[in-house]
């Protein structure tokens, strides 16, 4: 199992709206490193919601429930998505600040390579954001 980040911004697509249509193809990708990222995911894999642009934290978990094909959004087959659906809302957001201060995250490609959209995560910083979600 691997495990991921995507970003996005609320306005445009939040994690209320996922929870809402419980499952939705992750598309609109335009960036290669993102879209390399997007065919390596595996049905099964673990993903973390993130919201962009204004609030910058995480706030839930999907996971990958069809592997790539073609983006519905273009015709152009350079470009492909993934099916992701809602698993579970954090019990307490992480945000950006948060995992920049944390010394055990501190190599994290969320801030090494700040604007990719799609992003894998090792093992121990997906369980680290997870473990700082349930502080009380």
């Amino acid at each position: 199992m691997s495990y991921w980040l995507v970003k996005s911004d609320p306005k445009s697509y939040a994690w209320d709206n996922l929870v809402k249509e419980k499952k939705t193809p992750w598309d609109g990708v335009r960036n290669y490193q993102a879209r390399n990222n997007l065919k390596e995911m595996k049905k099964g894999d673990l993903v973390l919601f993130y919201h962009s642009v204004q609030a910058t934290e995480v706030v839930g978990i999907a996971k990958v429930t069809k592997e790539y094909f073609q983006d519905p959004t273009t015709e152009d087959d350079r470009w492909v998505a993934v099916e992701l659906e809602a698993m579970s809302s954090l019990d307490n957001v992480v945000t950006l600040s948060e995992i920049k201060d944390n010394a055990n995250l501190k190599d994290i490609t969320l801030i090494k390579q700040s604007r990719l959209s799609v992003m894998p995560l090792s093992k121990k910083e997906y369980d680290i954001i997870l473990d700082m979600s349930k502080r009380s």
